[in-house]
């Protein structure tokens, strides 16, 4: 298809109440944003993906694409209420030393050969039913420490710590951003979602363990050990509401309650104290986020009323993205272009649209997640191990790229398999 039939296919699309001047407008917009989201930031300013993603919602309200109505809709509230509650949870159980105390007891103690498969197991465990962005923030830490505490270099520990994260996040609902999404939208239950994908993840995370240990196995034995240092002391007391309230709120998940509302309740209850400064806790709150998703909600709310959904849907037939494979390949890739979260908002109508939306839905999930190991800046994890590790160890492109290639390649296969066989 041409350029010109490729044009007059859009506006034919486009809904009616449009002119042909506000839809090229709304695809202007929606094109140059997903430039931003690609790219992280504007070359020559200062406009990051947030920014990007506002700059691009205000101006499809002021094209006329999205109406103030049609802007409250195209909003998913639940999604919003489920991330800011989930990170005000595991805020509070950051800045409680929730995270360092479990990773202490699993540390402290270990020899060498077992120290690798406990930190991949633990902090996919941890990365299941938190937000795996602040595990890492609290594993990395641990795993300098006992990497040092045993002579070990701690470059492997280190990638362990951000390709784990990224497996284990997918999980559950509650692991990163974009399967909050896919469970706003698909309708999925936690324990349903668990079921599907859990082995998902557990499978990746052996396969991760098996992939690290054969790419390092030379470097891993004992070398020169240093002087030890103490893990981190954390009072038991401070650690009993939170511990609690956490334990109320993955039973309410896994007892089928609405994860958003049984999140809110949690995160109201963390916030019932006489000891923390409520600041603290929203310092926590990655507020950037949230403003990307509600400005994304807008931008591609325009797309759709612009006529994008239905040239996705004859896209679609073209490539034969109900087979699953074909839709893992693909979703993998623009989720390493564009980054996972607006990879999945412009996948989303083919999911819902599917043969079979359900098992589409959580192709979407699984390929979205674990693209994010493929390369240093696939995910936020990633970055925050490289920058959290900076002043010790240097990683670099290649040094991750070593592990985060076959990890990938290997995850995304098993992925697709289990979900063509399950399906």
């Amino acid at each position: 298809m041409g350029l010109p039939e490729l044009v007059a296919a859009v506006m034919t699309a486009a809904s009616g109440h449009l002119a042909e001047w506000q839809i090229a407008a709304a695809y202007a917009v929606f094109a140059a944003s997903y430039v931003v989201f690609a790219l992280g930031k504007l070359p020559g300013m200062k406009i990051d993906r947030p920014g990007g993603a506002i700059i691009g919602a205000v101006l499809m309200v002021a094209f006329g694409v999205v109406t103030a109505r049609e802007a409250l809709r195209f909003v998913d509230f639940g999604t919003l209420v489920l991330l800011f509650s989930m990170m005000l949870v595991v805020g509070c159980l950051h800045l409680a030393g929730f995270f360092d105390w479990i990773a202490g007891l699993a540390v402290v103690h270990l020899e060498p050969r077992h120290l690798l498969p406990t930190l991949i197991f633990l902090t996919g465990a941890l990365s299941a039913f938190f937000v795996n962005d602040i595990v890492c923030l609290a594993m990395v830490p641990l795993a300098l420490l006992a990497a040092r505490r045993m002579g070990l270099k701690p470059l492997p520990y280190l990638l362990a710590v951000a390709t784990a994260s990224n497996i284990g996040s997918v999980a559950t609902i509650t692991g990163n951003p974009q399967n909050m999404l896919i469970g706003s939208f698909s309708g999925i239950g936690y324990r349903a979602f668990l079921m599907r994908l859990g082995p998902v993840a557990l499978m990746g995370l052996a396969l991760d363990w098996i992939i690290i240990r054969w790419i390092f196995g030379r470097a891993m034995p004992h070398e020169t050990r240093e002087a030890a240092g103490e893990m981190p002391r954390i009072k038991a007391r401070e650690l009993r509401k939170p511990a609690i309230v956490i334990a109320l709120v993955l039973a309410g998940f896994l007892a089928g309650f609405p994860p958003a509302m049984t999140a809110a309740v949690g995160a109201a209850l963390m916030l019932i104290t006489r000891t923390r400064e409520p600041r603290l806790v929203y310092d926590e709150v990655d507020w950037g986020v949230l403003v990307f998703f509600v400005g994304l909600f807008l931008i591609v709310g325009g797309a759709e009323n612009a006529g994008l959904t239905n040239y996705l849907f004859n896209f679609a037939d073209r490539l034969n993205l109900q087979n699953t494979g074909v839709f893992t390949a693909v979703t993998a890739g623009l989720s390493n272009v564009v980054s996972n979260v607006p990879a999945v908002m412009l996948l989303r109508p083919l999911a819902a649209g599917s043969h079979g939306p359900r098992n589409a839905w959580l192709v979407l999930a699984m390929a979205s997640t674990l693209a994010g190991n493929l390369t240093i800046t696939g995910s936020v994890a990633n970055l925050i191990v490289v920058e959290r590790s900076r002043g010790e160890v240097h990683i670099g492109f290649w040094e991750y790229s070593r592990v985060g290639i076959p990890v990938t390649l290997a995850t995304l296969a098993v992925g697709w398999a289990w979900l063509t066989w399950v399906r």
